[in-house]
């Protein structure tokens, strides 16, 4: 008995020990320096939550020309918003196409509360996506198995190799093949989008993973794609997929 017992729990320590091998990805976190982690970690220093904080008053007001607020239809964000942030983007049946969190707050507002859309980085946008995201931090990435996201994964994939820009660079030159690295002082991580949206030192604010991309876009001297088009959304599930299974940390925060 002794010897199956022990023979079982060494079964376990290897498959374990296998696993964790395997899974070598990293958090962008785990490169930033301890002030930084340590700002993250405490939420009273974390300045990231000043915008899921301006979130929440959001969701709780009447806004638009229905008099509607996020809260008289989805009720307590605790409960109703737990896990939503980590599968988006999404299809969207109602727009027969694939949509990021912010494109979907666009459309309750558009739709439930007869709102008009506001610009992707507006601090009311990005509230209420860091506001969302907040309740799912510590829930693992899930995104979605839609099989009508297929192409868009497809097209994500596509873009995250392509060379883009006068540098001749793709994404998958810097967060894959030096990734650990760095460039001139600052690490270079494998960009997964667990933290957004996230507080960067760099532009003293909240901002959204496509922003982040756009700057990661200029930085290669290649024209940024638009806010809210079809290729972000298809960098941000290649992106999501890649991440899978590791915990989503909004609202993070980076150099």
């Amino acid at each position: 008995m002794w010897r199956s017992t022990r023979l079982a729990s060494l079964v376990l320590l290897l498959a374990a020990t296998a696993a964790a091998a395997q899974d070598q990805r990293r958090s962008g976190f785990d490169d930033m320096g301890r002030d930084t982690q340590a700002m993250q970690k405490d939420d009273l220093a974390n300045p990231g939550m000043l915008s899921a904080l301006e979130g929440e008053t959001l969701w709780n007001t009447p806004n638009g020309t229905s008099g509607t607020s996020c809260a008289a239809c989805h009720g307590d964000a605790a409960t109703s918003m737990k896990g939503v942030a980590a599968r988006y983007p999404a299809y969207e049946a109602s727009q027969a196409r694939a949509v990021d969190l912010a494109g979907r707050i666009d459309l309750c507002r558009e739709t439930q509360q007869q709102a008009k859309a506001l610009p992707r980085e507006a601090r009311e946008t990005i509230g209420l996506a860091t506001y969302i995201g907040l309740q799912s931090r510590g829930l693992p990435v899930a995104p979605s198995d839609d099989p009508r996201l297929a192409p868009v994964r497809a097209q994500g994939k596509a873009l995250f190799t392509q060379r883009l820009g006068q540098l001749n660079f793709s994404c998958a030159q810097c967060h894959d093949d030096n990734a650990g690295r760095h460039l001139a002082a600052a690490p270079i991580p494998q960009a997964h989008p667990t933290g957004y949206p996230l507080y960067r030192l760099e532009w003293q604010a909240t901002g959204s993973l496509q922003r982040r991309l756009r700057n990661c876009m200029v930085g290669v001297r290649a024209e940024p794609f638009s806010y809210g088009s079809a290729e972000f959304l298809a960098l941000e599930l290649y992106l999501m997929d890649r991440a899978a299974g590791m915990p989503i940390e909004t609202p993070a925060v980076r150099p």
